[in-house]
């Protein structure tokens, strides 16, 4: 729920919503043909999988030589594509295709390891698990994490995938966060809920803060300001100061996998329709959007925008058969004629995106830099860093400038940069 002020110098005030307006879940059916997006980029000379190859249901898929990057199958079938696949910013991905067989065998590897709950197994299987666990950071000679945060809110607005996985698989929390603290060694777990979820989290036995109902506040680096006390550097993440956050669904995940012997490979999603209404969706790791869509009778008409994510942190697809990955909490689909004006208009020094930044950025004069292209002088000198990433800037600019997404080109191609420089110097 969105509520504005008649005063123009106050803020808007942005409200999560609730799971009751949420309808209950629905099942997808299997696909016919799913797609597994691997974070490694394209490589056919060390490539290890092979077209044509058969796979099971939880089966890990190790994809090139001396790397430890996997994905995990969500169906039983044959390997039909191998190919590069890019993302946002030009990023390149492996993108594995699977034709799904008529009959399910489910991959036994797991099952013969699982009585095996250590942080090794977490990492050497699960990585691939709805809610994407970090299980790296944890192994992470680089990092020294000392606390654990679960995110039983959802951070983005409309999407209730937490709030549905506290509700209804409670069990499997417990279960998860014991099996991390004897995987970690770390004690400290900290769970965040919205005043909804208090009761039912109680029972876990962890202690629980709650944080407020108005956006941004369920965001990692506010949780860090608000309830933790501490401030994350500008251009550092939680983790680098010893904090790991982590979703209730993949909680969830840890924790029923080890109770089943099987690796999770449904995911929970928010679908919102061009109407504004809600549905809980279940489906494979990989399904098709458009799978998901032919469910709810939805049909896509010319200029339609899709938004994987929420809607202010969310980014549109440029496919209807763009694929549910292990960290899809939402799709978003706008009529044509709903989808707010982006332009090229200049800035009015309105000063609304200053009021509104939870870093207290000056906005107006970072963006010109942007615009720009001078992404260093907008890091040394208007904090682009210090950006949390939260769409605020973008919500209340009334000139209609894609502010948001300036920050997020400008930090991607500072971040390619800095990393090419590495790599030549080392």
């Amino acid at each position: 729920m969105i509520k504005r002020s008649f005063i123009g110098l106050a803020k808007p005030k942005l409200e999560y919503g609730s799971l009751e307006d949420t309808p209950s879940l629905k099942q997808i059916p299997t696909s016919k043909e799913i797609t597994l997006l691997s974070k490694c980029p394209f490589d056919k000379k060390n490539l290890l999988f092979k077209k044509k190859e058969t796979v099971k249901t939880g089966q890990k898929l190790l994809l090139y030589k001396e790397r430890d990057e996997y994905v995990v199958s969500s169906v039983t079938g044959q390997v039909s594509s191998i190919s590069s696949y890019t993302g946002d910013f030009g990023r390149s991905y492996t993108a594995i295709t699977i034709v799904v067989a008529d009959d399910e065998e489910i991959d036994d590897e797991f099952k013969d390891i699982s009585k095996d709950s250590s942080l090794e197994t977490i990492k050497n299987f699960l990585a691939f698990a709805p809610g994407n666990p970090p299980v790296k950071l944890f192994s992470d000679k680089d990092k020294s994490i000392n606390t654990i945060v679960v995110c039983c809110a959802d951070s983005d607005l409309l999407i209730t995938t937490n709030r549905y996985v506290v509700k209804s698989d409670i069990d499997a929390i417990k279960n998860g966060i014991s099996i991390l603290k004897t995987a970690t060694g770390i004690n400290d777990i900290i769970m965040v809920a919205s005043q909804s979820q208090m009761h039912a989290l109680s029972t876990t036995g962890e202690k629980v803060n709650q944080v407020n109902d108005t956006y941004p506040s369920a965001l990692p680096h506010l949780i860090m300001k608000n309830i933790l006390g501490k401030t994350v550097p500008a251009g550092k993440n939680p983790e680098d100061i010893g904090v790991c956050f982590i979703s209730a669904e993949a909680v969830a995940s840890i924790g029923n996998a080890f109770n089943s012997n099987q690796i999770p490979v449904t995911k929970i999603i928010t679908l919102v329709n061009k109407d504004g209404s809600k549905a809980l969706v279940s489906a494979r790791i990989g399904t098709p959007a458009s799978d998901i869509f032919k469910a709810f009778n939805i049909t896509l008409n010319e200029n339609d925008r899709i938004i994987f994510g929420g809607p202010m942190t969310g980014s549109s697809v440029y496919s209807e058969d763009h694929p549910v990955q292990p960290d899809t909490d939402a799709i978003i689909i706008q009529d044509s004629d709903d989808i707010q004006f982006i332009s090229d208009y200049p800035c009015t020094n309105c000063g609304d995106c200053i009021r509104v930044c939870p870093a207290n950025i000056q906005i107006n004069l970072l963006v010109r830099f942007l615009e720009a292209g001078q992404y260093e002088e907008a890091a040394d000198q208007y904090d682009l860093y210090s950006c949390i990433e939260c769409g605020l800037c973008s919500y209340v600019c009334v000139s209609g400038m894609p502010i948001f997404q300036y920050i997020r080109s400008a930090k991607y191609e500072l971040d390619r940069a800095n990393t090419a420089e590495a790599t030549n110097n080392g």
